[in-house]
């Protein structure tokens, strides 16, 4: 089988080569030379190097008019990309989802109503150009979200305390926003929502001919939105209830996802979910590592057998199957762009307790990312904890940003050598 893989997220985070035999399939590698570069040497495969200056349809589409070939699939697997491989398979003619299918995956607007139409409760939300043309249209007047249609890791994101004050901000370009402050505002691409109050959980997991094949259930300890304005954020599993699952199973064929893998966030309003948003991708940050400890599966493997050959390699697990239970945690660097790693000071309690299963930070010294990721090894810090509890491991992680906040508010600078070695492996 000849595979176009447009490539944009580093390959260790992929391991393309525990899904795809490189041997026996051809795979051509699209991206720009520094994301090649992440390629293990000797990885048989064809390596096409891109601007990077024009979109991944625009360039890839230019390569291919001078070089013209068929492929049998084009695969993506970073979020930015499923709407460009969608747009290419349709150029190509080649099998897999449709720039249609993909719109409900990235567009928060019709993702919403889709999920809403299936009978699911979700935030009341508008358009930002309907919202500017008829402030009526928007139903509730407390807390008001404003976000971009198909953003990630809460870039944009911007919350009021009434819907007032939004439109107000909107109106005199003084959200925050620069594509919203801007002379030439960019309206059509944001939206407005209502706050919902609750704990968001992410539930995570794999999908084939439209089943539900494993899926965990984690509740974040802080937020995306706290995390982009500085904060640290975790998550960690707990038992999924079978009311659950079908809820994760009506909202996954409302908006479509058939095939592959599934991040998809809901907010816990007293005894109800809320749907606030999915994506047919893995999750970042450490959720990834914590599912395969949990299941044994690892998420990016599978989901490239089940889009290449359209199942898994296996049966596999529902659930979790593993006494013990997983969490991540990650601390960001992106507000101190500029700096350098100081560490944080007065947490050595949390530096060689048993529960630790993985430890990544950066030197003393080291340069901080003046861009939001959650990446190990781009991040201060970042790990992954294990109790058999789950109730002890949400513990152990708000323990460590208990400790990380009290330094903060009181003046100490809250980043500081941590020294240790990595441990990868599951407990």
């Amino acid at each position: 089988m000849k595979v176009l893989i447009l490539h944009r997220v580093p390959y260790p985070r992929i391991e393309y080569a525990r899904g795809i035999d490189h041997d026996f399939h051809e795979v051509t590698y699209f991206g720009v030379a520094s994301l090649l570069a992440t390629l293990p040497a000797g990885l048989r495969c064809e390596q096409v190097e891109r601007p990077g200056k024009l979109g991944v349809f625009d360039e890839a589409q230019a390569w291919l008019t001078q070089t013209p070939r068929q492929f049998d699939r084009v695969i993506a697997l970073s979020e930015y990309d499923l709407i460009d491989a969608a747009r290419l398979r349709a150029w190509l003619r080649t099998p897999g989802a449709t720039p249609n299918e993909v719109r409900l995956v990235r567009d928060k607007v019709a993702m919403k109503a889709a999920v809403h139409e299936a009978g699911l409760r979700v935030p009341r939300f508008v358009g930002l150009p309907e919202f500017i043309a008829s402030p009526s249209a928007a139903a509730w007047r407390g807390r008001t979200v404003l976000k971009p249609l198909s953003g990630a890791s809460s870039e944009d994101v911007v919350t009021f305390d009434t819907l007032e004050d939004a439109a107000a901000a909107i109106d005199t370009r003084r959200t925050g926003v620069p594509r919203l402050d801007a002379e030439t505002q960019v309206t059509d691409a944001y939206e407005v929502e209502e706050f919902v109050t609750g704990e968001i959980l992410h539930f995570d997991g794999l999908v084939a001919q439209s089943q539900v094949l494993t899926v965990t259930v984690s509740r974040y300890i802080g937020t995306c939105l706290g995390y982009a304005n500085g904060q640290p954020l975790g998550s960690y599993h707990f038992p999924i209830s079978p009311s659950a699952r079908e809820w994760v199973e009506t909202a996954l064929k409302a908006v479509g996802i058939r095939q592959g893998s599934f991040h998809l966030e809901a907010i816990e309003n007293g005894d109800e979910l809320v749907f606030l948003e999915v994506g047919n991708r893995v999750g970042g940050a450490d959720v990834v590592a914590t599912f395969e400890c949990a299941t044994g599966v690892h998420m990016p493997s599978e989901e490239l057998r089940i889009l290449l050959d359209g199942k898994p390699s296996r049966v596999l697990p529902p659930t979790q199957t593993q006494p013990q239970w997983y969490g991540w945690f990650v601390f960001p660097g992106h507000t101190l762009g500029g700096e350098s790693y100081e560490g944080i000071a007065g947490i050595d309690a949390f530096r060689a307790d048993p529960a630790l299963v993985r430890w990544i930070e950066l030197p003393t010294g080291a340069p901080l990312a003046r861009r939001i990721t959650y990446s190990a090894h781009e991040t201060p810090l970042a790990g992954i904890v294990a109790h058999d509890r789950w109730q002890g491991t949400r513990d152990w992680i708000a323990s460590l940003f208990d400790v990380s906040t009290t330094l903060r508010d009181s003046g100490v600078k809250r980043f500081c050598a941590w020294p240790g070695a990595a441990r990868t492996t599951c407990q």
